[in-house]
């Protein structure tokens, strides 16, 4: 046994079947009167019921959350916030929305219930990402971090197939990157290597029955563990490329995720070869990397960055970004190795574990 150091993290989970019934019943666990419901402008409908749900407790909806969180956005938030006098947001969505909801957070002390509808993993996390001017970066903080989370399961019913897919495998990829994370540790490891099995059964299911209630428990169940695990450890070479493609090049982060894990698990495959044996028997294969890809093949996901606008041309500017200021990683980050990687991500040649020693 290796030494480690574990923090465990403070924050509330209700999971279950129709728990938003609970909503208000939290409202008044964090002593709140006045919550802001945050969402996209593709969930303001669903924002809504989730205010009339609140009652006297609700004050409104910001609708306006997009991806990657930029800071124009937040600025706008925050002028609402001040106007109806909100004590707490509750962010109902995916990451665009619970990172909007950590956002204001950040400036204001404001508590925060997070509603997750996607497999993102974002609400179990002291993690905001934010864009400025064409850079996405990202900070750690407990300031961030949600008071609680309510998952129902009901809620991700009607989440489409295939984003369902790209949501679960960009979860995987959290637990992915525990697993061989400088300060990872048994329990986090346990953790990781549960969720990537419940997502990696249940992911397939869903693509063919959406509706199937056992798979989207067991899929929910092993996105919070996904969530869990980046909350709680350091992340590495496959986030700082996503973070690139994401806030350089504006891709869809799900999508970027599902697509980028294969090859940046088969450029550290050298250098953690415990990790890889547990992510391989998550996910019932020899071939972890390989897994990752017929996996997203398996849920219909896009295989290859061209498919979401990203350019041979591009490949040559994100190298340069991604490996600028990189984050610490059990493989030495080399520009010509990522050039590699990400050349094969853009055209979506199947991912071969590359050559190579640890850091």
């Amino acid at each position: 046994m290796q030494p480690f150091v574990y923090d465990g993290l403070p924050s509330r989970v209700v999971f279950g079947q129709g728990t938003l019934a609970q909503l208000r019943q939290e409202l008044e666990h964090l002593g709140c009167s006045r919550a802001l419901v945050l969402a996209t402008p593709q969930q303001h409908e669903q924002a809504s019921r989730v205010l009339e749900l609140l009652g006297d407790k609700g004050v409104g909806v910001y609708a306006d959350a997009v991806m990657h969180t930029p800071v124009e956005v937040t600025k706008h938030a925050l002028q609402v916030v001040k106007e109806l006098n909100v004590d707490c947001t509750v962010a109902i969505g995916g990451g665009s929305t619970i990172g909007l909801g950590k956002a204001i957070a950040l400036r204001t002390g404001l508590p925060q219930i997070a509603i997750p509808t996607t497999y993102a993993g974002s609400e179990m996390t002291p993690i905001l990402g934010e864009t400025s001017d064409g850079i996405k970066s990202t900070q750690r903080t407990l300031d961030v971090l949600p008071e609680t989370v309510i998952y129902d399961v009901d809620l991700t019913l009607t989440l489409p197939a295939v984003m369902s897919g790209t949501s679960g495998i960009n979860a995987i990829a959290h637990a992915v990157e525990a697993l061989y994370a400088r300060d990872c540790n048994p329990v986090i490891a346990l953790m990781a290597e549960e969720g990537i099995a419940a997502l990696a059964r249940s992911l397939p299911v869903i693509a063919n029955e959406p509706a199937h209630i056992e798979a989207r428990s067991d899929a929910l169940y092993g996105a919070w563990l996904c969530g869990t695990c980046l909350g709680s450890v350091g992340m590495s070479l496959h986030h700082k490329l996503c973070h690139t493609l994401g806030g350089s090049f504006n891709l869809p982060h799900a999508e970027t995720h599902t697509i980028v894990l294969p090859y940046a698990l088969a450029y550290n495959a050298p250098a953690v070869p415990e990790a890889m044996a547990r992510i391989g028997r998550a996910l019932g294969c020899d071939d972890a990397a390989a897994g990752l890809y017929d996996l997203g093949r398996a849920v219909g996901a896009p295989s290859a960055l061209s498919e979401l606008g990203f350019s041979v041309e591009d490949v040559e500017r994100a190298t340069e970004i991604a490996t600028r200021n990189p984050y610490w990683n059990p493989r030495d980050v080399e520009a010509k190795g990522i050039h590699r990687l990400l050349s094969d991500a853009q055209s979506g040649k199947r991912p071969q574990a590359e050559s190579g020693g640890g850091q």
